[in-house]
């Protein structure tokens, strides 16, 4: 370097190109300043990793020459930084992401300039939507959105350049989209174009099921699509109160694992989002939807990444989908429906005082909305119908494959069931379903709770039934369909071994709260013991259907409304594989299962994490580090509630002593 003149070397037959690179790089990256000076900017970024991994007494890195850049296919690369292992397979990767990134990659000729072509600037300012409120699933039929105002910028064009201009954005730089959510994203960016929105939020769900995320207004939401949004990485890290439970601004103590949990870090490596440093949501394109309840506000689900484009390895739809993938590599796909039994209770109190704000948050004032204890009458239907009907317009409008609103036999309950989908799809509509239920509820004056055992009189735990079966991939068929009078296939009867054998360490992801644990009682239509049976409620796994009709499956009754489905889905996934790698046997049918002799199930939150720390089972499948984070989380809810005075104690006590 002299002078700030900068020459780097191109493949033979490609001309050289430089440029005067004079004052600090990174405040002209944004230009268009040729290839040179995107190039300084990479290998800036390269030197100043080097040097952190040297500071934190890493393994240093190596210098790879010229002659040995020149033996390596592809193009000839700039002397610099790379790791001392798998070094070729990184320069590639590097150079590859350069050429992407550089006006000459788009131009066969290496000599087409863009001026004022930033990477990632914003699409056109005409971001609205029809309203339609079908997701963009793989599944949905091809749109068909309203032509653009006459006049307006075109769907696929972003201040009047052609989108394809735009392929410096997170998602085309990291290679985050398959074909399908290309496509669904210029769906997406034309129902935008078409006009009816405000905004878009996106969301994302946390450790605990719940959609966090941002609100973008419509004008900004294509480019947001593309080029994610950043929020806080703290929203991996709370507990169920929304404190922030780990060391981020020492994040040093993260390393400290002992291998029980139970250090500051939680056992896994918190350097990348050392400071609350930012992650990354990206949108998927394909469930894109419009919210009934909120006509003018798009809604968009989003994976979590970090700033260098690596999935966040303890992201919940980041597990279950490497989770799918280990299955399909098996030759498999899974299939789930779902019931979610809730409470359902009009409000009378919604605002709580200004001085009141303590954290949690004050409760709303709340009442009965039926009396209860007739089980699936049309009497006390109907009683509900007017909320239930909103809900059903609502919740169907809005793509959920709603089957049934039902009645339940508790004061104030209600369940719903959805139909079955494969792979993902089940656990997005369960977290979907949940928060659209509590919206919509809340807008029309009533709350909705999917907590399993409220504190009210005479109260009727709500479960969370899980209902599961494999196809085999390329086939479709029912993998758990018997060809004899058996009442499932042998990879059935494996696969619910591995349920049963992990019983007490999948509590912690099919019952995750401390409240749930209410719900384990003998002969009360939730199970207590890992047992199975055919067609009985009092089992764990109950196996329902038939050969004749072809659609033979396993219900697990364990779970709790309040579960991640996500994390649910894939503790039964990894169970089951187990069970089928090792051919485990589920023993016989419990015809009396509250008398079965059988192992318990826990009966608190803390049993079903020790049992948790000790499965190796799920330690393989989620990895040591997660379940070393799922716990860390989880024993911060128990601490706080051992610390609690309850009022069972202040009337046991105070008086007495």
């Amino acid at each position: 370097m002299r002078s700030g003149r900068v020459r780097a070397c191109a493949k033979p037959g490609k001309r050289q190109w430089a440029t005067e690179s004079q004052g600090p790089i990174h405040d002209r990256t944004r230009e268009h300043l040729g290839t040179s000076d995107k190039g300084i900017a990479n290998y800036r970024r390269l030197l100043l990793d080097a040097i952190g991994q040297a500071e934190r007494g890493q393994k240093p890195p190596m210098v790879l020459s010229l002659a040995e850049a020149a033996q390596m296919r592809g193009p000839v690369t700039m002397d610099g930084i790379a790791p001392a292992d798998d070094w070729e397979r990184y320069w590639k990767e590097t150079d590859l992401r350069r050429r992407r990134a550089s006006s000459w990659a788009a131009d066969p000729a290496g000599c087409a300039h863009r001026s004022g072509n930033r990477s990632g600037d914003p699409p056109a300012n005409s971001a609205q939507a029809v309203h339609s409120a079908a997701p963009l699933s793989r599944s949905t039929q091809p749109l068909h959105p309203a032509a653009p105002p006459s006049g307006s910028t075109p769907p696929n064009h972003a201040h009047g350049r052609p989108m394809k201009e735009r392929a410096n954005t997170f998602a085309e730089r990291h290679g985050l989209w398959d074909d399908a959510q290309q496509a669904a994203a210029r769906d997406v960016e034309a129902r935008m174009a078409a006009g009816g929105l405000d905004a878009v939020r996106f969301s994302f769900p946390d450790l605990h099921g719940l959609l966090r995320g941002k609100t973008i207004v419509a004008g900004e939401a294509p480019r947001a699509m593309r080029s994610g949004v950043g929020v806080p990485s703290t929203l991996l890290l709370k507990d169920t109160s929304h404190r922030t439970v780990f060391p981020v601004f020492r994040p040093e103590e993260a390393d400290d694992d002992t291998g029980d949990g139970a250090d500051d870090g939680g056992g896994f490596d918190l350097r990348k989002i050392a400071g609350a440093a930012d992650v990354v949501l990206l949108a998927d394109p394909t469930t894109f939807r419009v919210l009934p309840w909120s006509p003018t506000t798009g809604w968009l689900l989003c994976d979590v990444y970090f700033t260098d484009g690596q999935p966040v390895p303890y992201a919940a739809r980041q597990l279950f989908r490497d989770t799918l993938a280990e299955l399909g590599g098996a030759g498999y796909d899974y299939v789930a429906g779902i019931e979610l039994e809730f409470h359902l209770f009009r409000l009378e109190e919604p605002r709580p005082d200004a001085g009141e704000s303590p954290h949690p948050g004050v409760l709303p004032g709340y009442s009965l909305v039926n009396d209860g204890y007739q089980l699936l009458t049309e009497l006390r239907y109907d009683q509900l119908d007017p909320i239930l009907d909103v809900l059903r317009r609502d919740l169907l409008a809005l793509g959920i494959p709603l089957i049934s609103l039902e009645v339940e036999l508790g004061p104030s309950q209600v369940e719903l069931t959805a139909r079955h989908g494969t792979g993902l799809e089940p656990a997005d509509t369960m977290v979907l379903l949940r928060s659209a239920v509590k919206q919509i509820c809340r807008r029309n004056g009533f709350h909705a709770t999917f907590m399993c055992r409220p504190r009210i009189a005479r109260v009727i735990s709500s479960g969370g039934h899980l209902h599961q079966s494999l196809t085999g991939r390329g086939t479709g068929g029912n993998a758990f369909l018997p060809t004899t009078d058996a009442v499932l296939s042998p990879t059935g009867f494996h696969f619910m071994a591995g349920l049963l054998e992990h019983a007490a360490a999948g509590a912690a992801f099919s019952t995750p709260t401390i409240n749930g644990y209410k719900r384990y009682l003998p002969n009360s239509l939730a199970p207590e013991r890992a047992v199975w049976g055919r067609d009985n409620r009092g089992a764990m796994v109950r196996v329902v259907g038939s050969a004749a009709g072809g659609d033979t499956h396993l219900e697990n009754r364990a779970g709790e409304p309040a579960a991640n489905p996500y994390l649910y889905m894939a503790s039964q996934i990894l169970a089951g594989m187990d069970g089928m790698a090792r051919k485990l046997d589920p023993g016989p049918s419990a015809e009396t299962p509250y008398n079965t002799q059988a192992p318990l199930l826990p009966k608190t939150l803390h049993q079903a994490l020790t049992a948790l720390r000790a499965d190796d089972c799920f330690a393989a499948g989620f990895g040591r580090s997660f379940v070393n984070y799922y716990i860390h989380i989880k024993q911060a809810e128990l601490a706080r509630f051992e610390a609690e005075v309850t009022e069972w104690e202040q009337r046991e006590y105070f008086e007495m002593f």
